[in-house]
């Protein structure tokens, strides 16, 4: 009887392998407007489903008013470039950024007059290999509660609905798939510009692994779906290597966005990359038939919690002081662009600006 038990818990851990592979969206960049927390201009900076406030890492010293300017999200210009040591010159690093890029509304494609990512990056002119990884401004949390956001960025209580749901915040096209056994195929959908650089996606799993999966190169003129298919994947159950893992507390498994990567040969053009993405895609084995069980472990024990609010607090310490500090930075930065003049204007004296003698000699 216990042998009968044990093989079908097995079953129910890896029959899921063939016949309930799903698709999923793993991150949908036409989902992440800036629409909450103006600015003085009254422009919204933010994105209301994904703003995460790192004001608890500011310490006393702020005021409030101060602190409620403390919020990041996945807003497509709060995305960031990191360059490799051989790219980074102090213009790459200036002018390397990610946009929100407006598709036309007469362009023949489903997401026409939406928002995608828009992505600039300097790459050296001079031979040399290098590359540039396209991140989110924070790790993307795995298990923040699913909930609303007012238009100031403050996080509400989940409503009822909310948690019956059983969603976490980033499912659903915000970086995060869950449920996750094995990856078979993976899609971005990227519009090229006959560069011939290559592009990598990569992702993490709960174990906190990283993976890099290589897409193809961007030699191409429009929009087009880069596919990567599993080498490895066997679909035939009776020649996999069966392995099951306890459930619990080790976790629902999951699979997380963790960025981009450009690279550049040092044999091709360097200069400027320019690029776009709309989404990213993923078609998986389950690792579980349902997720439905009959008692509540994590209520009962509440291990996976403090795991993750142990990792969480380190993460939003970690990436709330690199926010603070480029928020003092910010409001340390040299507004001025002229010098006030030290003479009269109206004056009829000979004496002339630097500029204006400049301007002289080349007439």
């Amino acid at each position: 009887m216990k042998k009968t038990l044990g093989l079908f818990a097995a079953a129910m851990l890896l029959v899921g392998g063939v016949a309930f592979a799903e698709e999923a969206m793993l991150i949908d960049f036409t989902l992440l407007d800036a629409d909450c927390v103006e600015d003085d201009n009254g422009n919204a900076t933010q994105n209301k489903h994904t703003v995460m406030d790192y004001s608890v890492s500011a310490g006393a010293t702020f005021t409030e008013d101060q602190k409620d300017l403390m919020k990041t999200s996945l807003a497509l210009p709060e995305w960031e470039i990191q360059l490799n040591s051989s790219a980074k010159t102090v213009t790459s690093l200036a002018d390397s950024k990610v946009v929100a890029a407006p598709v036309k509304g007469e362009a023949d494609v489903p997401f026409a007059g939406k928002n995608v990512m828009g992505v600039r990056i300097v790459f050296p002119t001079w031979n040399s290999n290098a590359n540039a990884r396209i991140v989110p401004p924070f790790d993307i949390p795995a298990y923040e509660p699913l909930a609303d956001a007012d238009d100031n960025g403050v996080r509400q209580e989940p409503t009822d609905e909310q948690k019956a749901s059983a969603k976490t915040l980033f499912e659903d096209g915000y970086g995060i798939v869950k449920n996750v056994g094995t990856v078979k195929s993976i899609s971005v959908t990227t519009m090229g510009m006959n560069y011939p650089h290559g592009l990598y996606v990569v992702l993490s799993d709960n174990d906190n692994v990283e993976r890099r999966y290589f897409m193809g190169y961007l030699g191409f003129d429009g929009w087009k779906e880069l596919r990567w298919d599993n080498p490895q994947y066997i679909s035939e159950i009776r020649n996999r290597e069966i392995r099951v893992y306890p459930i619990y507390p080790r976790g629902l498994p999951f699979v997380k966005f963790r960025g981009f990567q450009i690279t550049r040969d040092a044999a091709h053009i360097g200069g400027d990359y320019i690029g776009y993405f709309k989404d990213v895609k993923v078609i998986y084995d389950k690792a579980l038939l349902t997720s439905d069980r009959d008692i509540a472990d994590e209520d009962l024990w509440g291990i996976i919690g403090k795991k993750e609010d142990a990792r969480q607090n380190a993460e939003m310490q970690r990436f709330g002081n690199k926010q603070v500090n480029r928020y003092l930075e910010r409001a340390k930065l040299a507004t001025e662009s002229d010098f006030t003049s030290s003479l009269n204007e109206d004056s009829n004296s000979n004496a002339q600006s630097t500029s204006g003698q400049s301007a002289d000699v080349a007439e």
